[in-house]
């Protein structure tokens, strides 16, 4: 596969024609491509956007509703496509990249649906005959980075919310997705999108910093969206926040599902494979603690490891049937293995599975982590997951909070009002009551707390992300001053 640089609308080559490449992670075989931009290419990929922006901020709403809505239709033709493409790209069981493309489309028209929800208000003055009200404009050029992991949603949200509200958008695709990336572009054109409204970019990961610092930098960028680790989050924000330009970042996370003495096992378990093992693992809000009570964790602990043993490990690319796939690089697995040999070292057991093998491993679980352990609150992303046991419902809670992350969580138990109360006073932006930590819905809101970021995707939340609040007084002539 190959993917290209997109401005105003046409397919091109790096002007250094140069490319890079996304090898499988196990094989070490080409999958795609790609065009490697340099920072030349992404400051006429923002001046492209910046002179569309004189014109699509000027759209009335049924306008950008109307690309929106095509797009959706459009993405659904295309969703064998998609979903090849992100199964061959970054090894996605058809299950995970199928949800994304029905993602991407439930997205594209919830997004729609913002175009006449983007108002203001009056404000009551005091002064006589004067009208004060306030009024949400579009803010200029948007840059929008998003990660390979989630490549058709997190594409989408990061493209189509700014696009509603009228900004226009330099998009710096992942190089471990560019393929996928492109596609979300190429739909939105094809819906009708006018040249400049929305540019494309992929660069060679050694060319990462210096470009988007490049982008950033630019005065035309006026706002930034990322989504991806808290390390670079941090850098993003740092960068972003010296230009003095706001930016909606969503992170990391360690997610918990709490598992009270009165859960059902069952109920639990059915989220507990899911939670931690849909795309083996690598969604930000994947399940990677599970605080369970003593009361209930060996019953718990034993039907947990007896599903996840039986969970098929494959390629997805080669076997459709597999739930289990490679990871992303093979760094992962190594990665991974020092924090197992750290933990076990400690004292934890292991359940289920064991060490990696490169980019490939079994779903592996580790029963009674401690604080003291690396993998208690380092991030996993792999198709591993702890047990940390608790003695009753306050150290529950205290131990779901006792992480730097905060992005989703979920809490089990039957007495409703007990669970909620626990999902109120758990520090994360999605808490679940008996329901599993990987949800997403585009009307709801979507982000982090504490080092999982700031800001929120999705629902009416996201205009404040993506327009300027100005307040405008209209006032009577004859007016009296003090000097």
């Amino acid at each position: 596969m190959k993917s290209h640089l997109i401005v105003d609308n046409e397919a091109k080559n790096s002007s250094a024609d140069r490319t890079f490449t996304r090898r499988h992670p196990v094989t070490d075989a080409v999958i795609t491509e790609g065009s490697a931009a340099t920072s030349d290419d992404a400051i006429a990929a923002v001046e492209s956007a910046h002179a569309a922006f004189a014109t699509w901020s000027l759209t009335g709403p049924s306008e950008r509703r109307a690309v929106l809505l095509k797009a959706a239709d459009i993405m659904e033709n295309r969703a064998a496509e998609f979903t090849e493409t992100m199964t061959r790209e970054v090894s996605a069981a058809p299950l995970w990249s199928g949800f994304n493309t029905h993602l991407v489309a439930q997205l594209f028209r919830e997004a729609a649906g913002l175009a006449t929800q983007i108002q203001g208000e009056t404000v009551p003055t005091d002064k006589p005959g004067a009208l004060s009200m306030t009024v949400r404009q579009p803010a200029g050029v948007m840059l929008s980075i998003a990660p390979w992991n989630g490549a058709g949603v997190l594409a989408a949200r990061a493209i189509a919310y700014p696009l509603v509200c009228g900004n226009t958008v330099v998009f710096r695709a992942s190089e471990g997705s560019p393929r996928s990336h492109q596609l979300i572009a190429e739909v939105l054109h094809e819906a009708g999108l006018p040249p400049g409204a929305l540019n494309f970019l992929t660069n060679a990961p050694e060319d990462s910093a210096a470009l988007i610092e490049s982008l950033i930098a630019h005065p035309a960028v006026r706002r930034v969206n990322f989504t991806g680790s808290t390390t670079v989050g941090r850098i993003i924000g740092e960068k972003s926040g010296r230009h003095l330009k706001p930016a909606l970042l969503e992170l990391g996370g360690k997610a918990p599902m709490v598992v009270l003495d009165d859960a059902s096992i069952s109920d639990a378990v059915d989220a507990a494979v899911f939670g931690a093992y849909m795309y083996q693992g690598q969604i930000c809000m994947s399940t990677e603690r599970f605080v369970v009570d003593e009361a209930v964790a060996e019953e718990f602990v034993s039907a947990f490891a007896a599903r996840a043993a039986q969970l098929p490990v494959g390629d997805p690319a080669e076997d459709p049937s597999c739930v289990i796939g490679p990871m992303y690089e093979p760094e992962s697995g190594e990665r991974i293995n020092r924090l197992i040999d750290d933990a076990l070292a400690k004292g934890a057991t292991l359940v289920t599975g064991g060490r990696a093998d490169g980019a490939s491993m079994q779903p592996t679980i580790i029963d009674h982590v401690r604080p003291d352990m690396d993998i208690y609150d380092q991030e996993t992303f792999g198709p591993i997951t702890t047990i940390v046991r608790v003695s009753g419902f306050e150290d529950a809670v205290r131990t779901a909070n006792d992480t730097e992350f905060g992005l989703a969580a979920a809490v089990f138990g039957r007495d409703s009002t007990r669970a909620l109360q626990a999902a109120i006073r758990i520090d994360a932006g999605h808490v679940h009551v008996n329901g599993a930590t990987v949800q997403n819905e585009a009307q709801a809101p979507y982000g982090g707390m504490k080092s999982s970021g700031y800001g929120r995707f999705d629902g009416r939340a996201v205009i404040n992300e993506f327009t300027e609040l100005k307040w405008i007084t209209v006032e009577p002539s004859g007016q009296q001053y003090p000097i």
